[in-house]
């Protein structure tokens, strides 16, 4: 790779999320994108298209093809996935840990957010799931409509969808038939994400039909997996979801204050980072 390659592909990776979503869009449209093409109408190095391509495949976005991709049967709008500030790699370093406490047969809950999108999709792209004899290998329940959308299309997956009142801000359905689907049924793990997690304060998000929705999760959890990015812990947030008691494990970044896991560990979590 030449000098300016690299510099161009370093200044492509603070627009990266924007750059997949454009990729997807182009890749819907024409069916089948080669590497010259998506160069050129992104005006990116075709090393990073390259890089991107390997990223959609890994996801399972799209099929790698000699010279390019094409789109795979899974498509679908993907804002919340890309709606971040650039910290994908930690997103999927924690997601990558907590996808594999789901067990064959689990009846999995994710509530909305990026992190626990990110591991929706690490635990359907799982080899060893989608490969099992069992069928559905695992179910899936959430009241994330992005989330709802990507699993339904995974045949080893059974999905359960939560009515209620969809939140733009977050395509999460709250309300009270939300509420009503949650009290009928019993769920093996819950992945929550959170706004926040401390020792003395437990979980909390910005939003309390959230708040509401989740702590019944919570509720209806046999064991309750927390994952969060470093820089939500030590804090509070403005609607309690559940007590530090309540959870069983944060998955969580390097990047954590060692105080603030000891006094999680300390508390009973099992706090593992990625």
């Amino acid at each position: 790779m030449s000098t300016v390659e690299a510099a161009t592909d370093r200044a492509d990776g603070r627009d990266r999320p924007q750059r997949l979503q454009a990729l997807l869009d182009i890749l819907g449209a024409r069916g089948r994108l080669s590497v010259a093409e998506a160069a050129s109408a992104l005006q990116v190095s075709e090393a990073t298209v390259r890089r991107d391509f390997t990223t959609l495949a890994e996801q399972q976005l799209a099929a790698r093809t000699h010279g390019g991709v094409v789109a795979t049967s899974v498509s679908y709008d993907l804002p919340v996935r890309y709606r971040d500030r650039g910290d994908n790699g930690v997103k999927e370093r924690i997601a990558a840990i907590a996808c594999e406490l789901v067990e064959l047969g689990d009846v999995v809950a994710f509530n909305g957010g990026t992190t626990t999108s990110a591991t929706a999709r690490r635990v359907a792209a799982r080899v060893d799931l989608a490969q099992a004899v069992q069928r559905p290998a695992v179910t899936v329940v959430t009241n994330a409509l992005n989330i709802a959308t990507e699993m339904v299309l995974r045949r080893h997956v059974r999905t359960v969808i939560l009515g209620g009142v969809a939140l733009p801000q977050s395509y999460e359905l709250t309300g009270p038939l939300a509420t009503m689907v949650l009290n009928e049924l019993w769920l093996d793990v819950l992945i929550l994400g959170v706004d926040a997690f401390s020792p003395d304060g437990g979980t909390s998000c910005h939003d309390e039909g959230e708040a509401g929705i989740d702590a019944t999760m919570v509720r209806r959890s046999r064991r309750v997996v927390v994952v969060a990015g470093s820089e939500k812990l030590g804090r509070h947030s403005f609607a309690r979801i559940c007590d530090v008691s309540a959870v069983d494990t944060l998955v969580t970044d390097d990047g954590a204050d060692a105080k603030v896991v000891a006094d999680l560990r300390a508390a009973g979590v099992n706090v593992l980072l990625a």
